[in-house]
């Protein structure tokens, strides 16, 4: 029976749990950046350069000289002598009031445009979606002397009207945007609500716009985006006024004034560039549905 014992085989040694979950776990985070490279490298691309500005922020001006990444002392002060040392609020309300107005007002004039090209049948159609085409490939600087004087006759130079009232004519980039994506929507719900009575504005209101969401949520980014970081335009009428400046006229100023203090430099473009990015997070999934998606979901 000894015998018998002694000759009967041993189980081999099982592996400790651990270290095989980690080998896994190693060997799967291996293939997912072999797998996402080049999503990687270019996220890192976009990132790094907002992470520089970030750190810098929090340095001190001696800091800021050098060429050390990581600050040695975090100087969240430097925030508030960003308002200390330039109308900071002013800036902003003066963006915000160009940004949104012109928002408002492009919405208003480019949707009724854009639904009468998808679906009205009107002689003259076909060149009117060109004369739009021709206009998105118009530079603004071919024809800003002539616009100049007409609101230099209009007396509206030095303020931000003559940036504002042009998108009560709506904007071609807009009008096609939302042109292409109105004519994936079905004739048939249209015509449904034409045969219960509804006439073309009611149609539009309360059939197609609820449809056309994520188009009109693009196409008002987009334009809130322009407008919040446009500086041709505010350096072209408002820079003679320093009461309407915005914030990338006021950033370019407060730049030359602090050059060397490259900590402040980077804390007013950090608070410049804060409100666009979250306002881009928390409207992403409705912006990349406009530009992406139909107008009906299946």
């Amino acid at each position: 029976m000894s015998t018998a014992l002694a000759t009967r085989p041993q189980a081999p040694a099982s592996r400790p749990r651990g270290r095989t979950a980690r080998s896994v776990r190693g060997r799967r985070i291996l293939y997912w950046i072999a797998t996402h490279a080049l999503a990687v490298a270019l996220a890192i691309m976009f990132i790094g350069p907002l992470v520089f500005i970030a750190l810098t922020a929090l340095m001190t001006d001696q800091q800021a000289l050098t060429s050390q990444l990581w600050p040695r002392s975090w100087n969240w002060g430097n925030f508030a002598e960003i308002f200390e040392r330039s109308p900071l609020l002013l800036w902003i309300g003066n963006t915000m009031l160009y940004a949104v107005l012109g928002t408002v007002f492009m919405l208003l004039s480019s949707i009724p445009v854009a639904y009468a090209l998808a679906r009205f049948r009107f002689p003259g159609r076909r060149a009117a979606f060109l004369a739009v085409i021709a206009m998105m490939m118009l530079p603004p600087q071919v024809v800003a002397v002539p616009v100049y004087l007409i609101w230099a006759r209009a007396e509206l130079t030095g303020t931000l009207w003559p940036l504002i009232l042009p998108m009560l004519l709506g904007d071609a980039f807009s009008i096609f945007l939302l042109r292409q994506f109105l004519l994936t929507i079905p004739k048939d719900y249209t015509d449904a609500a034409r045969v219960d009575g509804c006439s073309d504005f009611t149609t539009l209101v309360r059939v197609v716009l609820p449809m056309a969401r994520p188009a009109i949520a693009a196409v008002a980014l987009f334009q809130f985006f322009y407008c919040w970081n446009d500086y041709y335009g505010p350096l072209l009428y408002a820079s003679t006024n320093l009461d309407n400046w915005t914030l990338s006229i006021g950033l370019a100023s407060f730049k030359a004034l602090h050059s060397v203090q490259w900590n402040l430099t980077m804390a007013a473009t950090l608070l410049v560039m804060a409100p666009v990015i979250i306002v881009f997070f928390l409207a992403q999934r409705v912006f990349i549905e406009g530009v992406t998606l139909t107008g009906v979901k299946g």
